[in-house]
């Protein structure tokens, strides 16, 4: 009987491509956790520098980086394909707490109004129930193009509102008293502000379009938890 060729299986295994996804120590993962690391800097800078000490454009510079860098450890991860289960669960996590901040920072600062705070972080906290009763099941909802695009425009208009620049004159329209908050159409304000509005409206829609498959994949899981104790007496 002929014994296979060593070299031969040795090309084999190294034709196999490399299983990264648990995976701990990669560089898109570093990115990830310095990314984080900014966070606390930024806030600083924003909420407690000194007006006429540039902490705008320190704030500013420091968020653009953290934002900027998602895209940078996403492509990495892709290219090198080391896409690792625990990157799937901090890189989302670390976008939620650089919004939550960003939003703090700038209610703090007297730059967007309690009502969009309290719209944006119930929303995430909202989504953030349902992944955790996802995950009780062994199910998890993957990002969608839309979510992908929300925290895009979260983060441009978060941006434009730390900057507190371009200024926008828009024909001041009015103001609506909503009770907890009073919300004003129209008037020089930061760009921002407006692509901020934009990014809550799809910050609703996607949470919606989130329910949907949520809610979807939970009753996959409860149809299957249902057959399988049958499953398991059939000979």
């Amino acid at each position: 009987m002929r014994s296979a060729d060593p070299s031969t299986c040795r090309t084999a295994a190294q034709d196999l491509p490399v299983d990264h996804t648990r995976d701990v120590f990669s560089v898109p993962n570093v990115i990830t956790v310095l990314r984080l690391v900014l966070i606390p800097f930024f806030f600083w800078f924003l909420v407690f520098g000194a007006p006429d000490s540039g902490r705008n454009d320190a704030a500013f510079g420091l968020f653009t980086i953290s934002a900027c860098t998602d895209w940078v450890d996403g492509l990495i991860a892709r290219v090198t394909r080391h896409v690792t289960a625990i990157g799937k669960i901090i890189d989302p996590v670390v976008d939620r707490l650089l919004i939550a901040s960003a939003l703090l920072g700038l209610y703090l600062v007297g730059r967007v109004s309690l009502l969009l705070l309290l719209v944006l972080v119930g929303r995430d906290v909202y989504l953030l129930y349902g992944a955790w009763v996802l995950e009780r099941h062994g199910r998890r909802v993957s990002v969608t193009f839309l979510g992908k695009a929300t925290t895009f425009v979260l983060l441009a208009g978060f941006a434009s509102l730390i900057w507190d620049f371009p200024l926008v004159n828009i024909p001041a329209l009015g103001t609506i008293d909503l009770g907890i908050a009073q919300l004003s159409l129209g008037g020089v304000r930061p760009l921002g502000s407006y692509i901020a509005y934009v990014g809550v409206a799809m910050s609703l829609t996607a949470a919606a379009q989130y329910t949907v498959i949520a809610r979807r994949a939970y009753r996959e899981a409860l149809a299957e938890q249902a057959v399988a104790p049958h499953a398991i007496g059939e000979p």
